[in-house]
């Protein structure tokens, strides 16, 4: 009846859905050393976790390692943003020039082209006040 019991907990337990009480029974279970044959394979797995939960570290953490390396990497931080910052706002420079150069040869460009037509035009009035000089020294 009992191992019916613990093969339902053994299920939900895998499944995850289990709370800390029947995993502590599960736990008492397998770790008292009366456990059915068919679910003896079980037992490691649960006296492992009872051994494991013990243990404890008996390594030294260095805190002034980790700052230093801390220090290192926010220096590495602002140097990367100062870069990013100084060759970002160089390269907007250099676009802005770029745009204000195409922008002003453009315009010269259209003043050119006016330029052009109004010297055409010019040179029609000087043909015209040349005939009418002549007109007027011949009168």
């Amino acid at each position: 009846m009992e191992s019916v019991n613990i093969e339902k907990l053994l299920e939900k337990y895998f499944e995850a859905t289990t709370t800390a009480a029947e995993e502590k029974q599960l736990k008492e279970y397998f770790t008292q050393g009366d456990v059915a044959p068919h679910l003896e394979q079980y037992a490691p797995m649960f006296s492992y976790f009872s051994v494991a939960k013990e243990e404890r570290s008996t390594r030294q953490v260095s805190l002034k390692t980790r700052r230093y390396i801390y220090q290192w990497v926010s220096v590495a931080a602002v140097a990367v943003i100062a870069l990013g910052v100084f060759f970002g706002r160089d390269y907007q420079e250099q676009k802005e020039a770029e745009f204000a150069y195409l922008e002003t040869r453009k315009a010269l460009t259209l003043l050119a082209a006016n330029l052009d037509r109004g010297t055409e035009k010019v040179a029609y009035l000087n043909e015209f006040e040349e005939a009418k000089q002549k007109i007027y020294k011949n009168n």
